[in-house]
């Protein structure tokens, strides 16, 4: 079996809970809940997180795809260098900025899941992952239009026509002749 990447868990989870964090906390502002500061900053700490989570990161393996219109996102976690890179980093402060949102009913279920991705982070930190950004590749592939076959001139072949399946409307009688015989045990 191949060796899982806890890192792209992580920041699939992390990136779902930031928009959950973020649900909650408009739901605590504009609800005008007792303690409502607390969802004013799950709305700041949720776009934030999705901020930080949306550029995906490079897989061991080399098959990558990012996310649509990643590469801006891309180039700011990148120029944080090791604060945004180190998933050390990550794990504390997903941890850190989830723990006001347990003093508010509409903003725990963001800060239980931005909880697991504080763990599932600190052990890719553990395993030895790191965040690699995926940038565009310089040589992009060229289109292969002048390789494409001709299409075939002849038809495929076909059995010979005692082979072939009769249709009903082709039969002479109205019924169909099944070849096997069929007797009612009664």
């Amino acid at each position: 079996m191949g060796k899982i990447e806890w890192a792209m868990w992580a920041n699939e989870q992390a990136l779902a809970s930031g928009l959950i964090y973020l649900t909650g906390g408009i739901v605590g502002v504009a609800g005008q809940f007792r303690g409502w500061q607390f969802a004013a900053y799950a709305v700041a700490a949720g776009v934030f997180v999705c901020l930080l989570e949306y550029p995906r990161s490079k897989r061991s393996k080399g098959t990558s795809v990012e996310r649509t219109g990643q590469y801006c996102f891309t180039v700011v976690v990148k120029a944080f260098g090791p604060l945004t890179r180190n998933y050390y980093v990550r794990a504390f402060l997903h941890a850190a900025l989830c723990v006001p949102g347990g003093f508010m009913l509409a903003t725990v279920l963001g800060c239980v899941c931005l909880g697991i991705a504080s763990i599932i982070y600190l052990v890719a930190a553990i395993r030895g992952e790191h965040w690699e950004p995926i940038l565009p590749r310089k040589d992009m592939p060229k289109s292969n239009i002048g390789s494409i076959n001709k299409p075939p001139q002849a038809p495929p072949p076909r059995p010979p026509p005692e082979m072939r399946r009769k249709r009903v409307e082709d039969l002479e009688g109205a019924a169909y002749d099944n070849a096997i015989d069929v007797t009612a045990n009664e």
